[in-house]
């Protein structure tokens, strides 16, 4: 369920004697820009080169003194240096740039490596449908409410049903996010709600049975 919809940067912290200052957590939309700075005496001075790592993989080069690319590294991703800061620019970034960033650099006086990660990860809230039993169905003294849940990342949510704003877990599918009931059940309740979390945010939909009779 990887879709378009915040990505976070979470500071990993800095690494070895020569301090690295990596970026602040922020949250952004996926296909928007992530930047990711790295502070550090005179930094802009040094040749700094910006490192990809996904899980399970090795470190690969994405930019490296200021803003070159290795070949076949898209120009999505663009580096700059100046003063104290070096960044790492990322457009129109995606699920598939779900990574650890390590900012890299040879300090001139000692020419040792010195690198800090930031983890960027895209956050896509749920989009959620919920579909009220058709005519036909309550006519047949059967009701069956279908919550849709779409575009969401990352990959897990929590779907909890109501009735009247009370947790109801008797007939209910999650597997196929459908609630089941006979009409009977249906028409005895003013409201049934797909309630749905994902990363700590709650999105819920609201069928009244009084438009579905």
């Amino acid at each position: 369920n990887r879709c378009s919809p915040g990505l976070s940067l979470s500071d990993h912290g800095a690494v070895s004697s020569y301090e690295l200052t990596q970026s602040p957590p922020a949250s952004m939309s996926p296909g928007q820009t992530a930047r990711i700075t790295c502070g550090g005496p005179s930094v802009g001075g040094e040749n700094v080169e910006w490192h990809q790592q996904k899980p399970g993989q090795a470190r690969a080069l994405v930019t490296y003194g200021d803003d070159n690319r290795p070949t076949g590294v898209p120009d999505q991703f663009s580096g700059a240096n100046s003063g104290n800061m070096a960044t790492l620019t990322i457009s129109g970034a995606r699920a598939k740039d779900e990574a650890d960033y390590y900012c890299q650099l040879w300090d001139s006086s000692s020419n040792n490596p010195h690198s800090g990660g930031t983890w960027v990860t895209p956050k896509s809230a749920p989009s959620v449908t919920l579909f009220p039993p058709p005519t036909e169905e309550l006519s047949a003294n059967k009701a069956t409410l279908v919550c849709l849940i779409s575009d969401f990342y990352p990959g897990s949510v929590t779907v909890a049903w109501k009735a009247d704003g009370s947790t109801i877990t008797r007939n209910v599918e999650t597997t196929r996010a459908s609630k089941q009931s006979n009409s009977n059940d249906w028409k005895s309740k003013g409201s049934y709600s797909c309630e749905v979390t994902h990363e700590g945010s709650t999105v819920t939909k609201t069928v009244k049975t009084s438009a579905c009779s």
